[in-house]
């Protein structure tokens, strides 16, 4: 069943109540009360600027313990030479513009809408919304975007315009902060490389409120 959300409130459904591929309520806004709600129940908003605002409770969860980050030799390698320098929280708006506007292959446009950008935007003015940036030759070359929810950092999307620069933010993440775990939402054969693994929703919405 798809819940049609309360425009008045910012209560959501059970996240368990999710259809099979997710998809749990559609409606609502982008307001930062909201967004928080939604994150902190392990829900998150997905869709494109003709679609209503979609609302996903995956019942498998990708996420990456940060201890279990895999670098392949080639990427030890690649740090070592120290071509990238990482910052955080120093440009969120052009990581996050930059996560909109990059071409990836096999997509057909990005469901960053211009709306979502404006309100992730206002979540980091709030402290809520972190990114991480990965600079070469103090050119933003890649970098990521996400929110802390608790000991949680919910990732919502990187990019990359040289080799291993989002490999460089993902694993400065794993290696450089004291998060308990990354939520990768999704899951990607990427992801998976780099030490990604499933996990249950409910196991999920514990380690989030723990």
């Amino acid at each position: 069943m798809i819940f049609q959300l309360n425009n008045n409130d910012i209560l959501f459904p059970d996240p368990a109540l999710a259809e099979p591929d997710g998809l749990l309520a559609i409606g609502g806004d982008l307001s930062p009360e909201r967004l928080i709600a939604a994150y902190r129940n392990g829900i998150f908003p997905w869709f494109s600027d003709d679609d209503p605002i979609c609302w996903y409770a995956p019942h498998e969860r990708c996420v990456i313990f940060p201890s279990k980050i895999h670098i392949s030799k080639s990427m030890q390698k690649s740090m070592r030479a120290k071509e990238l320098t990482v910052t955080t929280n120093t440009a969120f708006a052009a990581v996050i513009a930059a996560c909109k506007n990059t071409v990836r292959q096999d997509q057909d446009g990005t469901w960053i809408t211009d709306d979502m950008e404006t309100a992730y935007i206002k979540l980091h003015e709030l402290g809520i919304a972190k990114s991480i940036e990965v600079w070469q030759n103090n050119e933003l070359v890649g970098g990521m975007y996400g929110l802390q929810i608790n000991n949680v950092f919910c990732g919502e999307s990187m990019f990359s315009l040289v080799n291993n620069a989002s490999k460089t933010a993902l694993i400065w993440l794993c290696t450089k902060t004291n998060y308990s775990l990354l939520d990768c939402q999704l899951r990607t054969e990427h992801l998976i490389s780099m030490g990604a693994e499933m996990i249950s929703q409910k196991q999920f919405i514990l380690i989030l409120n723990s």
